[in-house]
């Protein structure tokens, strides 16, 4: 059994989460012995396609022509595609269609959470079966590294500052302007976003918001990724926000760091308990309250619990439940 995992626009979209899924999917077919292909001129036994471009969809029709079982990978939804890029309401009705072609067409999808499996399966002429596999999270990765604590202090040079950190693109989905609202009731704590968009696809509204952001929030783009993961146990906290997401791989991320986490309290994040895995809000002052509990009454006791979430979530398992759909799928294809 050969896969074929495809993956438009690598480069284009290497810094998103989508981006770090496909990452995460090769090693966990590698640490599941599953042979893989990313070029889909070679010959495989079922595709895996993780994109909704133009290039994605000609894949599909031609292995639905050679009778090739396609699986769809549901990292996007309807929903979450509102309040991100500039002019995302007239760009929608185009995404709408671009996405449920791909979904109306597949043989099987996998998509990261029940939340978002829900979605996909309420969208009209869906039919086919959807599973609900993480994205997953490479544990080693964020281990505490003394290295890479001292880049992040290095690059940044806080000294006797509580920091609180988010990372994600510039939209307003992910919650920037509530970001910036709490660090404006907390002027005494470092707020750090991580992450970029370019000027060009971010809304007005949220590069006005940048500009007129307050002094304690820093934005340094994208950062070497050893000072990223510095940053994760340098910091006191991870504040998401985000409105709406489909798994939140930064969320993940953050508790693999064992660094106490603030949610938006979203359907998404159903699995993680308030005040026993994480601290949820839905106002501004439910998040500056969350926030300085996580600050300074050091949730030690929730921090393990959450990280105990996240080790049912290592690559190896993610690619062990994969390795059973494609057994499924590969085995359903040769009855047929």
């Amino acid at each position: 059994m050969k896969v074929l995992l495809y993956f438009e626009k690598q480069n284009a979209m290497k810094q998103s989460g989508i981006g770090r899924a496909l990452s995460h999917q090769k090693q966990a077919l590698e640490l599941n012995n599953i042979e893989y292909t990313l070029d889909p001129k070679n010959t495989y036994d079922i595709a895996h396609i993780n994109t909704l471009f133009s290039d994605s969809y000609r894949i599909l029709k031609k292995c639905k022509k050679k009778k090739i079982p396609v699986i769809v990978h549901g990292h996007s939804t309807i929903e979450d595609f509102r309040y991100s890029f500039r002019l995302w309401r007239w760009i929608a009705p185009f995404f709408n269609r671009m996405i449920l072609r791909m979904y109306r067409h597949a043989d099987y999808i996998i998509t990261p959470t029940p939340y978002s499996k829900k979605l996909i399966e309420s969208y009209k002429g869906v039919t086919c079966p959807v599973y609900a596999i993480s994205n997953g999270i490479r544990l080693e990765d964020y281990a505490y590294s003394e290295m890479k604590v001292k880049k992040f202090d290095e690059y940044f040079k806080i000294k006797d500052k509580k920091i609180v950190i988010c990372a994600g693109l510039y939209f307003e989905r992910k919650g920037i302007t509530d970001f910036f609202e709490v660090a404006r009731n907390m002027p005494d704590v470092t707020f750090i976003w991580f992450g970029n968009l370019k000027k060009i696809l971010t809304p007005l509204k949220i590069l006005k918001a940048i500009k007129k952001r307050p002094k304690n929030v820093l934005m340094p783009g994208y950062v070497d990724i050893d000072v990223l993961r510095g940053a994760f146990h340098r910091a006191d906290a991870f504040m998401f926000l985000s409105h709406e997401e489909n798994e939140g791989i930064a969320v993940l991320e953050a508790i693999a760091s064992k660094l106490p986490v603030i949610v938006r309290d979203i359907p998404v994040f159903s699995w993680l308990e308030d005040r026993n895995h994480v601290l949820k809000g839905k106002t501004i002052q439910d998040f500056k309250h969350a926030l300085e509990t996580a600050l300074y009454s050091t949730p030690e006791d929730m921090v393990n619990r959450a990280y105990r979430t996240v080790e049912e979530r290592t690559l190896e398992k993610v690619g062990s439940e994969i390795k059973q759909v494609y057994e499924k799928v590969y085995a359903n294809q040769k009855v047929h």
